[in-house]
């Protein structure tokens, strides 16, 4: 598109010398034949025709010029804002065709900004407020071990530990986030089972469903074929999916793992018997620190799930009504 635009102006404006450069020659030509009575000429109009061709010439060249100057100095305008932090500056499209699509590419890219700056002032708040509550058990524990309030047996030193391991889950959890969603994230790929994957998943959380009270049922389709995946990320995407579900399925109720190929996909499910989500969270559940108000977790499991199957180049979706339960399933090529 710069080329185009470059030629075209190149172009336009090589005429428009030209065309003035003959107006100017041929009202020179009139004033002389006119003044010196030589020639055909246009007697005593010779002058007024010349000059008003030439003031028709000016006044169309200035607004051609125009037309592309006033533009561009919006653009510059806008790109000064830009440069001063301010993202919600928007530019009106208009003049040639080429700056039209140029302000609609550069209004595309101050919103893709705006909504960047936007979600790293939400990312610095929520992490902010995450890393809050640990850090302030933690100090309170210590200065009371400090000062001698507190004894230092384990019976005190035991939440300093698991508010460390809150602290450490936390900051895994972001640089995995990070990584993952800036593409850096390294995939040992192997031939797996998918099938076997979710089962050794499910009896990995067998006894805390037994505990809650949840039956665990594993459907798998036969003879499924395997897929070139990272299987430690993908049973951290199942863990999450599982975890979520036991916690939110109420005593006497189930989760179910379901394996099954289709359409050169392989696609997972996780459906649970719970209350369901609300309609106007579902399209915020992969959000990061996106959580409900029961929610013990710092937000960020189904975040972490969404992007890890998106680095495998699968998807990730969820459907839920209230009272329905949920089922949240992904699907990877083979």
């Amino acid at each position: 598109m710069r080329g185009h635009f470059m030629r075209r102006f190149a172009v336009f404006a090589l005429l428009a010398f030209l065309f003035f450069a003959f107006v100017v020659a041929a009202f020179v030509t009139l004033l002389i034949t006119a003044f010196s009575g030589a020639g055909p000429g246009f007697g005593a109009f010779g002058p007024i025709i010349a000059i008003f061709s030439l003031l028709v010439v000016a006044t169309t060249v200035a607004r051609a010029i125009r037309r592309v100057v006033v533009p561009l100095g919006d653009l510059i305008d806008a790109a000064e804002s830009v440069e001063a932090g301010n993202y919600a500056v928007r530019v009106r499209p208009r003049g040639p065709r080429e700056l039209r699509s140029f302000a609609r590419a550069f209004n595309s890219m101050s919103a893709r900004l705006e909504s960047s700056e936007k979600q790293r002032q939400q990312l610095l708040a929520d992490v902010t407020h995450e890393l809050r509550t640990p850090l302030t058990v933690v100090q309170g524990n210590l200065e009371a071990l400090l000062d001698g309030v507190y004894p230092a047996d384990a019976a005190h030193l035991a939440p300093i530990l698991d508010e460390t391991r809150v602290l450490s889950r936390l900051v895994d959890d972001l640089r995995t986030l990070s990584m993952a969603e800036a593409g850096a994230l390294a995939l040992h790929r192997e031939p797996t089972d998918i099938a076997e994957l979710a089962a050794d998943s499910v009896a990995s959380f067998r006894t805390q469903a037994d505990g809650a009270g949840v039956a665990l049922i594993t459907d798998a389709a036969a003879a499924l074929p395997q897929v070139d995946v990272d299987p430690v990320r993908l049973r951290e995407v199942l863990s999450n999916l599982l975890s979520n579900a036991i916690r939110y399925t109420p005593r006497g109720g189930s989760v179910r793992v379901g394996v099954a190929a289709s359409d050169g996909r392989l696609h997972v499910t996780v459906r649970d018997t719970g209350p369901g989500i609300a309609a106007e969270a579902l399209p915020h559940v992969f959000d990061r620190f996106y959580k409900s108000d029961e929610s013990r977790g710092a937000g960020l499991g189904l975040a972490i799930a969404k992007s890890l199957v998106v680095a495998h180049g699968g998807e990730i979706s969820v459907t839920s009504e209230p009272g329905q339960g949920t089922e949240m399933r992904f699907t990877l090529p083979f």
